[in-house]
């Protein structure tokens, strides 16, 4: 999928040597979950030609109810046959763009979103490549944390049935032509990672969506329960998506400098500062759930302070070590997205700093080379290193004021993503939470 240059004539063709039974249409809703319908193979041809349409508005964040009519029109260059459906019932699936009745982009649709910036970007002779280390929990169901393994961080020793799955998910997404790079057993008890290789933006955003969408399954086919909740079990590391990222114009990646201490070049710099600066504003989009602040905290590999390091773990953006010869690899990794956040908006986003920082010629800050968390507080002042949101309410206020953010969401996307994530943080906040019956109940 993503690469592959389908052509609508193709589509066809492929679906009708593989006896194609049923194709999905996906797209995301503003929270990134991915949502969609199925078509049987009669309907393919239509569908390619004019789109489906459907009621938008009982989708999240997507039109109201008296301007509901969005059609889903599926891109031939995402479509991809599913290896873990059975033969008799074989099944395809395909990438939407939503339009408008009268044929133009529909602006809440994410997908959009990103084009869009991606767009600004190729104006200037930029390609953004982005590579993102997803981890994931599996679980015996969707009712518990009951973990399946005590592993720890590359564990091999642990056979289980959540090294199963992972195993099978890798073969099921090569064979869809989504090329992994690595894969292993993460730091917490029956936490997983695998590392897709790097490509351009939009095709990364659209792999990240069915790469989740696989996963989850595949673990059902095990009868078992995959999540990419950022924290679900207290006491252990959480689940990020590192994001590695880059500039190229044609072969040439414009982050990288021989002669530079860091190998980065001046530009490079330009775009961490820019990253740096407007971190907390876009904190909302990558981490958009009441849960992601529990992973955002000291102690568990998690960014919380705005600094950039090399070898630099506890920084918010790090930059890996240069190999001789491995210049077109030169990047940055930030480290504080989760793996359930929409990625399109969460790529927009980044980039959209990032081209603030090169365009406005920002000042990247010296280094950090030590353990951020360790920093006191007259420390953070005099290095003026600050911190990410604290929750998700904080993020919503700071999000609120980024202009930014609100140019690169645009109206629609700006306005329904603060609204729907104020509705949950009322909603969390209004809940009484186990921990406040076992730590108050006996004793107030």
């Amino acid at each position: 999928m993503g690469k592959n240059n389908f052509t609508k004539k193709d589509v066809l063709k492929i679906a009708k040597e593989k006896d194609v039974k049923f194709i999905r249409l996906w797209f995301a809703d503003i929270s990134g979950q991915m949502k969609g319908f199925a078509i049987t193979i009669d309907e393919l041809e239509g569908a390619l030609e004019d789109g489906m349409g459907f009621d938008g508005s009982s989708i999240k964040g997507f039109a109201r109810i008296d301007e509901s009519d969005v059609i889903a029109m599926p891109d031939p260059t995402t479509f991809t046959i599913l290896p873990y459906q059975p033969k008799e019932k074989a099944m395809a699936g395909m990438l939407c763009d939503i339009l408008n009745p009268d044929r133009t982009p529909y602006q809440g649709d994410s997908r959009y979103i990103l084009k869009k910036v991606l767009e600004r970007t190729a104006a200037k002779g930029y390609t953004f490549y982005v590579g993102p280390e997803l981890e994931f929990f599996i679980f015996k169901d969707e009712r518990s944390t009951q973990v399946l393994d005590e592993g720890g961080y590359f564990d091999i020793t642990t056979l289980d049935a959540g090294n199963e799955v992972r195993h099978d998910v890798i073969l099921h997404l090569e064979h869809m032509g989504i090329p992994v790079e690595y894969s292993h057993h993460e730091v917490a008890p029956s936490q997983h990672e695998i590392d897709l290789r790097y490509s351009d933006a939009l095709t990364m955003a659209d792999t990240v969506m069915v790469y989740r969408m696989v996963v989850k399954e595949v673990a059902q086919k095990h009868g078992l329960y995959a999540t990419f909740m950022p924290k679900p079990i207290y006491g252990v590391n959480g689940s990020g998506m590192h994001v590695h990222q880059s500039l190229f114009k044609g072969d040439v990646n414009t982050f990288f400098n021989p002669n530079d201490e860091y190998h980065i070049s001046m530009q490079g710099k330009s775009y961490i500062a820019g990253i740096l600066k407007h971190a907390p504003e876009i904190t909302l989009v990558c981490n958009q759930w009441v849960n992601s602040y529990k992973r955002l905290v000291p102690g568990y590999e998690a960014p919380v302070y705005i600094c950039w390091g090399s070898r630099n773990r506890s920084s918010l953006v790090r930059v890996p070590m240069y190999k001789p010869g491995k210049e077109k690899a030169t990047r940055i990794e930030y480290r504080s997205p989760d793996p359930a956040c929409n990625p399109y908006l969460a790529f927009a986003s980044m980039l959209a700093a990032g081209l603030e920082g090169i365009e406005q010629r920002y000042t990247l800050p010296d280094p950090m080379e030590r353990d951020a968390y360790h920093l006191t507080p007259k420390e953070m002042t005099d290095l003026g290193v600050g911190c990410l949101p604290g929750s998700l309410i904080e993020a919503i206020e700071i999000a609120e004021k980024s202009e930014l953010l609100k140019k690169t969401l645009g109206d629609h996307v700006f306005n329904n993503l603060i609204l729907s994530k104020k509705i949950e943080w009322d909603e969390y906040r209004k809940r009484v939470h186990e921990y406040e019956i076992t730590t108050y109940l006996p004793v107030l």
